[in-house]
């Protein structure tokens, strides 16, 4: 069975910004809640390409692996998820809002496992995932708007 989410986000930045912010997939850790991302095959650019996904608290967590299979910047990049646990596609766009900013697309469409208990599960699941999302999202936005600086070192 598979679960849809689409959520969106106005950033005060560039297309071109908005789309580099979201290929940095090492820098994804700053503004994604309780997720390490890092690129795999062909540095996580261009159709082929690879990047995982360590989502979790320390050891405790998966390992989200992706196969880039719809690469067009500034615009679009189309995944699809190859792990264990996260099954379906994901994808981002980003949309040109005139005046120099943009939206930032986000849209997963997932295959749950499990059947009944996976459902059942995202009952649970799903509104905390949801709102995961729209707290990094927001996040995103003010991570680029803000010209994507490092955090310091600890």
């Amino acid at each position: 069975m598979n679960r849809t989410l689409v959520l969106r986000v106005d950033v005060e930045a560039s297309v071109e910004q908005t789309w580099a912010g979201a290929v940095d997939w090492s820098g994804q850790h700053v503004w994604m809640l309780g997720t390490t991302v890092r690129p795999t095959r062909q540095g996580g650019q261009g159709v082929g390409g690879g990047v995982e996904a360590f989502s979790g608290i320390g050891r405790l967590g998966f390992l989200d692996t992706m196969d880039i299979t719809v690469w067009e910047p500034p615009h679009r990049c189309h995944v699809l998820h190859t792990g264990r646990v996260v099954r379906g596609t994901g994808a981002f766009e980003v949309e040109p809002r005139g005046d120099g900013r943009a939206t930032f697309v986000w849209r997963e469409d997932l295959d749950l496992p499990l059947g009944l208990l996976g459902r059942v599960g995202w009952r649970l699941v799903g509104p905390l995932f949801t709102a995961g999302v729209r707290i990094s999202l927001r996040r995103f936005a003010r991570w680029v708007e803000a010209g994507r600086p490092t955090p310091k070192a600890a």
